[in-house]
């Protein structure tokens, strides 16, 4: 075997190590977390930094908007805090949305590793945090100033010792003090398992800093991400999508270009910021645009620095893709998750034979508050889940039902939902006629009816879309059901703002589904009278869509 193949196989094993240990990073996260958004549904991210500030390898639990926000928050916390001043036992911190992750609600946390007393590179971990005080996460704010405090980049712990201060004073700014400082001790607890992981690594290969393995990693990456490019049609191709906004309906415009020296997508014309707390920053805008190109062009490429240099993403300064501070921005997933769709859109046109999926529905989580006795006391209480809507269908297959793309989230238990709060989830199931027809059908989104263990009021945020504006189905598909949000009494609901349900009724969530792709003329009659049969298509639906009852 000559030297070169050695090294690159040595290289190889060594990479495989480093996404074994921001796994074992994420997983440690998941299990210290107190709250079952992280510890069930895996709402985080985790990774490891080069000397530069470049993303070396990510943990595959996690969501795209986390992972590719924490990409680029790290540069930041190295030119705000230099190199020569950080020590072992070190941790920083930031909630800032224009730096981070887009809201408040994301913390993002970063630690730097030390091997034989000399720095060598950075661990990261983001978590959603169920509560920042403020509004909470809601799209009611006219600023950013009323979502919550915000945390500029500052130690969290110093030579190991933690800011007691700071947590004293995020401790008094939440609804659940508990939950934030726990998850906010978990992160950082994953951040010094991920350093032992990286110290033994190194000891063992015998190696006395990354940056070889970095160069190694970007270098190939980028040339793979190239190469998947070079299969695409040159040119520009746009679409457009319209979703619901807050009062009024958010264009959404790309264009999106394909060269030999990779991908631009520039959403100019796109709807202007709005007053409302549904504004995408920058940062976020770029996570989920690229997460949307890498899912139809390379998908098995891994994410990092190098893959993701050959994309550029252009959003003018103050559209709602680019919003400028103090915009309210606590629902900025709303819009944000649109953004893969879109660019699905442009690049069907640019793949030699089509291929992107249909659009798909968006998770509705619901917030929930109200008050309950504890230790003597009453005190507020905050809690949300996940529930996801239908996928749209993909060419050769169905959709997914109840799955959240493009986060990638996984379902909450109802048990694990009912155990932080005083609610009862009394209904929880597919929701039959909610997918698009079509030669392969959308994934059918969910009824979810939430009521009170205690028969009193409790009010929520409400952050849902395609209300008004269905999933689209693609190639002659069709589009997916709209969803609603109502009460069991029959009362209709916003599907955005802080509302109440009152004492003795329950909240209603109709899930949107996704689209279908291609003709429904052309489905097999076989798997139409499969979903009649499980419940999930009525006869009449069938008749309409499929021109048979099964």
């Amino acid at each position: 075997m000559s030297v070169a193949a050695a090294d690159t196989i040595r290289n190889q094993v060594m990479w495989n190590r480093l996404n074994s240990i921001v796994e074992e990073q994420a997983q440690a996260l998941m299990r210290a977390s107190f709250s079952p958004a992280v510890r069930e549904g895996g709402d985080l991210a985790a990774g490891i930094f080069d000397l530069r500030g470049r993303m070396v390898a990510q943990a595959v639990t996690g969501t795209p908007g986390h992972v590719n926000t924490m990409a680029a928050a790290v540069p930041h916390f190295l030119r705000a805090i230099p190199a020569a001043t950080m020590r072992p036992g070190d941790a920083f911190i930031t909630n800032d949305p224009w730096i981070a992750s887009g809201h408040l609600h994301d913390v993002t946390i970063v630690t730097p590793a030390y091997y034989r007393g000399s720095l060598v590179g950075y661990f990261a971990a983001l978590v959603h945090i169920i509560d920042v005080g403020g509004r909470g996460m809601g799209p009611d704010a006219r600023q950013v100033f009323e979502e919550g405090i915000c945390l500029p980049i500052m130690h969290l712990v110093r030579e190991g010792a933690i800011n007691d201060d700071l947590m004293r004073i995020l401790r008094a700014n939440t609804r659940e003090p508990l939950q934030v400082e726990g998850d906010i001790l978990a992160i950082a607890g994953a951040g010094e398992e991920g350093v032992r992981g990286l110290v033994g690594m190194m000891a063992e290969f015998g190696i006395d800093g990354l940056e070889p393995l970095s160069d190694y990693v970007v270098e190939h990456s980028k040339a793979a991400m190239l190469r998947a490019i070079a299969r695409l049609r040159p040119g520009t191709y746009r679409n457009e999508m319209t979703v619901d906004g807050y009062d009024t309906p958010v264009r959404l415009v790309a264009a999106t270009t394909v060269g030999a020296e990779g991908i631009t997508v520039d959403f100019t014309g796109s709807s202007d910021a709005v007053p409302q707390g549904i504004n995408v920053v920058f940062h976020y805008t770029l996570a989920y645009t690229v997460y949307g190109i890498k899912c139809m062009v390379a998908p098995g490429v891994p994410n990092n620095h190098g893959s993701m240099q050959p994309f550029a993403i252009v959003a003018p300064e103050g559209c709602i893709l680019n919003c400028v501070r103090p915009a309210p921005v606590a629902a900025r997933h709303i819009v944000g998750h649109a953004l893969p769709d879109v660019v699905l859109g442009c690049l069907h046109q640019a793949m030699p034979e089509g291929g992107a999926p249909a659009e798909s529905s968006m998770m509705w989580n619901p917030y929930l508050r109200g008050e309950r006795w504890f230790d003597g006391s009453r005190r507020a209480w905050e809690a949300f889940y996940f529930n996801s809507g239908g996928m749209g269908a993909r060419p050769g297959i169905d959709g997914l039902s109840a799955t959240a793309f493009p986060s990638g989230i996984r379902g909450i238990p109802v048990e694990a939902a009912e155990a932080v709060a005083p609610v009862m989830i009394w209904r929880k199931e597919l929701r039959p006629d909610s997918a698009g027809a079509g030669q392969f059908r959308g994934g059918f989104g969910q009824v979810v009816e939430i009521g009170s263990a205690t028969d009193g009021a409790f009010e929520f945020q409400a952050m849902f879309d395609r209300v008004d504006n269905a999933a689209r189905g693609r190639d002659g598909g069709g589009d997916g059901m709209t969803g609603t949000v109502r009460l069991r009494s029959g009362a209709t609901l916003r599907a955005k703002g802080l509302q109440t349900v009152p004492a003795g009724d329950r909240l209603v969530l109709e899930v949107p589904g996704g689209g279908g792709f291609g003709d429904p003329g052309r489905r097999d009659p076989s798997q139409v009278a499969a979903d009649i049969e499980d419940g999930l298509l009525t006869p009449g639906r069938a008749r309409l869509d499929y021109g048979t009852e099964g």
